[in-house]
């Protein structure tokens, strides 16, 4: 977390109607900054699709946002990101999965609506800062170089969704979390009187109901539901498939194939339609090439250099070379083969514990 300010600041909290962003509300306002909560509307759907409100987008969540923010005593309001959130997240979401590869939304939502999105309201606001409920930490140096951290609780670290974060919109960012636990946080939100000090965990696809992206695709998404073969690498046709949205990398149920020996999906054709299977071994890559980086260093890196790259949140870290290339993309190299590498996720760069950026994952090397 950055340092505390010696003057009152004004911060943005944006506020989901957890445990974590209600916190953060609290602990900046006990620290001196001047809070203001904001909820964002982000899609109609999320409104009805989580009658348990663990949904950030809920009806139930807004109402609980409220009453934090008035038992806190800070001024409370919705802002309505409908619009961006659409085209930006669920259009994406949709489109991915029609292109054959494996789409990431909430790190789209942080990055184009949770952080730009807001930033560019907090003018508006009389804010110099925003601040999430999110376990990673900023720090500053000597010389005014930002770094984004892991949280110190690696069970709830959550940098790789974070990668995004520039130079620039880190010094309006303030992430208070990252120096506690988890379980921190919830004795912090009884001690503070919070009435979502034991509120159950968000669902991962808000806009989603029942968090069943099938069904929601089947409703929203025709072009991903075409039947097609199930072939091995050498197109020889084994079964068929339902859609490739239904399928993904290292998956081995629900194939519907009998063979001598179990097998897993190695890669999606959406040209062709086609879902690839092969071995276990044939699930595994030794290389990628990743676009559409992001860096929080102040400057891009221009020479090859040894990273630890996790190509998937919750997955663990593994030992890697990465080369930037002149088209703007960068080769990755393993020095293990790793499990599952799938195109549409993030892989992201770290030193230590610092978060040195990343990008979507385009072309597998096995």
């Amino acid at each position: 977390m950055v340092g505390q300010r010696m003057e009152k600041q004004r911060v943005v909290v944006a506020m989901s109607g957890g445990v974590d962003s209600s916190v953060t509300a609290a602990l900046l306002q006990e620290q001196g900054y001047e809070v203001v909560g904001v909820t964002m509307r982000l899609s109609e759907e999320g409104r009805d699709a989580d009658p348990d409100g663990r949904s950030c987008c809920s009806l139930s969540s807004v109402d609980d946002a409220r009453r934090v923010a008035d038992i806190l005593g800070i001024p409370h309001y919705v802002m309505d990101f409908t619009e961006p959130f659409q085209q930006l997240v669920i259009d994406y979401f949709t489109q991915e999965y029609a292109r054959g590869r494996t789409p990431n939304p909430c790190i789209a939502c942080n990055r184009y609506i949770k952080f730009e999105g807001l930033l560019g309201k907090i003018r508006a606001l009389g804010a110099q800062h925003i601040a999430t409920g999110h376990y990673a930490r900023i720090t500053r140096t000597g010389d005014g170089i930002y770094h984004l951290r892991k949280g110190i609780d690696t069970a709830k670290d959550q940098s790789y969704v974070l990668y995004h974060l520039t130079q620039k919109m880190m010094d309006h960012v303030l992430f208070p979390l990252g120096d506690y636990r988890k379980d921190e946080i919830r004795h912090m939100a009884e001690d503070y009187g919070l009435p979502v000090a034991h509120k159950a965990e968000s669902q991962e696809i808000c806009f989603v109901p029942h968090d069943d992206y099938k069904s929601y695709l089947r409703m929203h998404a025709l072009q991903t539901m075409r039947p097609g073969a199930i072939t091995d690498r050498a197109g020889h046709i084994l079964g068929t498939h339902e859609g490739i949205a239904f399928y993904t990398i290292g998956q081995r149920r629900g194939l519907g194939i009998s063979a001598e020996h179990p097998l897993y999906v190695i890669a999606l054709d959406a040209a062709e339609n086609r879902v690839i299977v092969g071995a276990s071994d044939e699930v595994f890559a030794c290389a990628l090439t990743a676009s559409n980086l992001s860096w929080t260093l102040p400057q891009p890196p221009h020479a090859p250099r040894s990273v630890r790259a996790k190509i998937r949140y919750g997955k663990r870290e593994a030992d890697a070379w990465m080369e930037p290339q002149g088209d703007g993309t960068v080769a990755v190299h393993f020095s293990e083969p790793q499990r599952a590498v799938t195109p549409g996720q993030s892989i992201v760069f770290y030193e230590g514990d610092a978060v040195l950026g990343g990008g979507s994952i385009d072309r597998v090397t096995p």
